[in-house]
């Protein structure tokens, strides 16, 4: 491990604990910095309701000062009643389609990151996937935290302990066997992230609106790439929330995730050579196996500062 790495690891890695509630509330009432906080949900309506509920119930209503201004879930074409139950719940539903409509909408969680920035106005903008269970708010103060805390800090992922069913740490499997290799050989200034691809991630606005988006499953490793180039390790850093459960994809849906985030390494690396965006995969039918094609993510939205209703708005 590089030695700024090792001294990143140090100065950079926290746990949940060392920032209470009300010292980030103090922090943020001296700071006037705005939170909000965004669900990127598609047919989540077993579990979304409830994370809305912690986030409003601890983070909203419960402190006399609120630590989140905004709950807003992104719903990317749910046909459950995702958009029911965290209405219900207490968050403001937006639909993805209604956002920036003018572009039409593509596939993919990345795009509902992206769009959210313009259903959002808070400072900085907090990400956490609807698919969680036993959730807890640690999740969002805890990345949030060191934004309030830390001036020089821009961007901040969560760590955890990932379990698969009954098995401690063998959840991650795309970040084991793709991500890490990849920004370890790659991106070695990125190698002490221990969960490069979480989806939970708080980021200064003045930041993420320069970053582009890839639409896909590719869009945790290219944000982070691309905050390492743009803004320094020492402006990233990651806090520890305990454990993360959440339900798990199959082989098959793994390995198109691991062919969309290698895509996005691919690109950052040499933006000249395209590999062909494409992923066979095989299942067995009635008559043997069964060669299925996808198409692997390849399009990526520009940075938010370059589209003109939110330069619009920025000067509203």
């Amino acid at each position: 491990m590089l030695e700024e790495v090792e001294r990143w690891l140090a100065d950079r890695s926290w746990s949940v604990a060392d920032r209470p509630l009300d010292q980030l509330l103090a922090a943020k009432r001296a700071s006037g910095t705005t939170v909000s906080v965004v669900l990127p949900a598609l047919d989540e309506e077993a579990t979304v309701g409830a994370i809305v509920e912690v986030i409003r119930r601890d983070l909203v209503e419960r402190p006399a000062f609120p630590l989140v201004d905004e709950l807003v879930v992104v719903d990317s074409g749910s046909t459950d009643r995702t958009a029911e139950v965290a209405a219900k719940a207490g968050a403001r539903v937006v639909h993805r389609d209604a956002i920036l409509p003018r572009i039409p909408a593509l596939p993919g969680k990345g795009e509902v990151l992206w769009r959210s920035l313009l259903a959002t106005t808070g400072d900085v903008v907090c990400f956490v996937d609807a698919d969680l269970r036993d959730f807890s708010a640690a999740f969002v103060t805890g990345i949030v935290g060191p934004l309030l805390t830390e001036p020089d800090v821009q961007f901040v992922k969560a760590m955890y302990d990932r379990p698969l069913g009954d098995a401690p740490g063998q959840g991650g499997r795309v970040t084991e066997l793709v991500a890490r290799p990849l920004l370890n050989l790659h991106w070695p200034q990125l190698a002490g992230f221990v969960q490069p691809l979480g989806g939970e991630y708080a980021v200064r606005r003045s930041l993420l609106e320069r970053l582009p988006f890839p639409v896909g499953y590719g869009v945790e490793l290219g944000l982070l790439v691309d905050a390492l180039h743009t803004v320094g390790l020492d402006a990233l850093a990651q806090v520890d929330v305990g454990v993360r459960l959440h339900r798990h994809q199959d082989g098959q849906a793994l390995g198109r995730m691991a062919a969309a985030i290698y895509r996005t390494a691919q690109l950052r690396l040499s933006r000249g050579h395209l590999v062909r965006p494409v992923l066979t995969q095989f299942e067995r039918g009635p008559g043997g196996f069964v060669p299925r094609t996808h198409a692997v993510d390849t399009e990526e939205r520009p940075p938010m500062t370059e589209i003109e209703e939110y330069a619009v708005r920025r000067v509203a």
